[in-house]
Formats: structure tokens, C-alpha cells, sequence
């Protein structure tokens, strides 16, 4: 038989010799590798005699835990010492006056906070829906049915689940507002959507605003006086606004939305294009198919909608030439909005 004690000896003085942890990988394997010294007594319990089989295997046991907690707590020790050399090289002066960077809004944020603070002081509600939409809201509802060419217009997102995408204009919660509350309705619907574009003006995901007014005696009026005011009270100035036909599936008639430009001051430029004029929205007069899928009496009311995108309006304000930069969390540039 295997002298268990003289093994238990033996690893107790080698094990207190050892002073890095390549060493103590090589002592482990001398006892409990495959062939090390306490495996070889482990193999050897079948060899011992019928009556001493039991008391020496519990023996083998015994010092087999003793030798696993003993490597253990050196491994232990050795990597704390190790932490501890580490640490020595390592030099902090304390005393050194560390300046506070204080945090700020993303200028995206800055921008959807002015838009909806302006809405709501005209007495408009903030509405939200979800960002995976049923193709139903999304499409259908708004006068866009499948086989209609405006689809083409939006270059769409699908998900593995048939009848959901993700939206690709806020328009949806525009739809789910007017089934679920009656008119008079005055709301915007700031949120992400999302679109196959990928260039230094576009994102796949950008943030849109879009707006509705629901109600009685409604008139195109109304809509470019709506306009007007908030332009005028985003921009902080006295902004030219005009009007130019266009067309949507969901609004009739459509327009888009210029202002002069407020780089140059409408004499001409670079951004510009030379016209003097910027585009900064899409509006009209909500369709009359609209309100019917929406169970809304068009001959009780009607409405207009508008739409803006907020890095279009953020790149205006803040003269920023770059829509990538807010989706880079470049420090340099994030700082300069504190």
C-alpha cells in the first residue's frame, strides 16, 4: 500500500516553496494530474486487501479533499499577491484636482423638447405609439393600400412576423389616436422611425414630429397658420414661409413646407442651392378615406396633418452639415451643447 501520510508530508513542505502560480500548476499535476502521486493512490484501493480496502480508501479520500483545499487556498494567496505587485507599480497622485464634466441633453433631444413645447402652448397633446407597427396602420389606413405606387415612396423595414414593420413615419399613432378618441383632436406624435437610407443627409433611423387637428369648420387657413407660428417660434425669428404643391396618399391637397433660408438670409448658398428657400415639412388636408377607415364622420369634420424631421430641424438650428454626427457619441461634439 501507498503511504498516505509520507504523500501528505511531502506535499505540505513542497507546496510551502512555491512562490508563483506557474509553479503551483506544475505541484498540482505532481499530485492530481492523471499520474500524479494521490491519483496513483486512488487507482491503487482496488490492490489492497478485502478487509483493509474500506478504512484505506476513506484514507485516499481524506488526503485527496486535504490536497484540493490546500492548493486552493495557495492559488488564492498567490494571486493576491500577485494584485498586490501589481498595484505597487502603479502610481495615483490623489492630489491632483480633477474637473467635473457635467452631463447635457443630446441635441436631438434639445430639438423634440422645443417642438413640443411649442405644440403643446398651442394646445396640442403629445401622443406615442410603438415603433414595430401592424402594416395595417403603418400602410392601409392612411390610404396607402398594397398595390398603391406611394409605397414605393418608403423603403421599408419587415419583420419575421407577417403583417408587422417598423414604422416607418409616426403617422400610425395619428391613426390609433382617431380610433381611440373622438374629435376634436389636436396632437403630435414625436418618435424613431425607420428607413432603408444610409448617407451623409439620412439614417436608416431618424426622429420625425408629426402633427393632426381633428375638428369642426377646419381650413387649409388654419393649417398654414399653424405652421407659420411654430416655425416662427422654433427658429426664434421672423422666417418667410411658403407653400408648394405636392403630393401624399394620406392629405388632399398636399403641400410642402419651404422657409427662407436662414444661413444666408434667402440671397443664396450652398445649402440653400442657390434658391434662397429650405424645405423643412410635408402638410395637407387629411384625406376623406382617412377619417372613414377611421370611423370619423367627414361630414361632420375635418382636419390637416403635418410631418417634420427632427435632424433636418436640428441641422438648421445648430448649423450642423452632418446627420452621422449625432449618432457617433463623439465627446468633442457632444460637449458642445452644455
Amino acid at each position: 500500500m501507498i503511504d498516505i501520510n509520507a504523500i501528505g508530508s511531502q506535499l505540505e513542505r513542497e507546496l510551502s516553496q512555491v512562490e508563483s502560480l506557474q509553479e503551483l500548476q506544475q505541484l498540482k499535476a505532481k499530485y492530481l494530474g492523471k499520474n500524479g502521486l494521490i491519483s496513483l493512490a486512488v487507482k491503487s484501493i482496488k490492490e489492497v486487501p478485502q478487509e483493509q480496502r474500506k478504512e484505506y480508501g476513506s484514507k485516499v479520500n481524506q488526503l485527496k479533499e486535504f490536497a484540493e483545499e490546500l492548493l486552493k487556498r495557495k492559488e488564492e494567496e498567490l494571486k493576491r499577491l500577485q494584485v498586490d505587485a501589481e498595484l505597487s507599480k502603479e502610481w495615483v497622485d490623489l492630489s491632483i484636482p480633477i474637473e467635473p464634466r457635467l452631463g447635457s441633453y443630446h441635441p436631438l433631444s434639445l430639438t423634440l423638447k422645443r417642438i413640443r413645447d411649442i405644440f403643446v402652448s398651442m394646445g396640442f397633446s403629445v401622443e406615442e405609439g410603438p415603433e414595430v407597427e401592424l402594416e395595417d396602420y403603418n400602410f392601409d389606413k392612411l390610404n396607402i393600400p398594397k398595390e398603391h405606387p406611394a409605397r414605393d415612396m418608403q423603403d421599408t423595414f419587415y419583420v419575421n412576423r407577417e403583417g408587422y414593420l417598423l414604422r416607418t413615419h409616426t403617422s400610425p399613432v395619428q391613426v390609433r389616436t382617431m380610433l381611440s378618441k373622438r374629435p376634436p383632436i389636436y396632437m403630435i406624435a414625436p418618435g424613431r422611425v425607420y428607413r432603408r437610407d444610409d448617407d451623409p443627409t439620412h439614417s436608416p433611423m431618424f426622429h420625425q414630429v408629426e402633427g393632426l387637428a381633428v375638428d369642426r369648420h377646419i381650413s387649409f387657413r388654419h393649417m398654414k397658420h399653424t405652421i407659420q407660428t411654430f416655425l416662427r417660434a422654433f427658429f426664434e425669428r421672423e422666417v418667410p414661409v411658403r407653400l408648394r404643391a405636392s403630393y401624399f396618399p394620406f392629405t388632399e391637397p398636399s403641400a410642402e413646407v419651404d422657409i427662407g433660408c436662414i444661413l444666408c438670409g434667402g440671397v443664396g448658398c450652398r445649402v440653400c442651392k442657390g434658391s434662397g428657400w429650405l424645405e423643412v415639412m410635408g402638410c395637407g388636408m387629411v384625406h376623406p378615406r382617412v377619417f372613414e377607415s377611421c370611423g370619423i364622420d367627414t361630414e361632420l369634420y375635418n382636419g390637416f396633418a403635418f410631418g417634420m424631421g427632427v435632424e433636418r430641424l436640428t441641422m438648421l438650428y445648430f448649423g450642423i452639415d452632418n446627420i452621422r454626427l449625432f449618432f457617433e457619441n463623439d465627446l468633442r461634439f457632444l460637449r458642445q451643447f452644455i
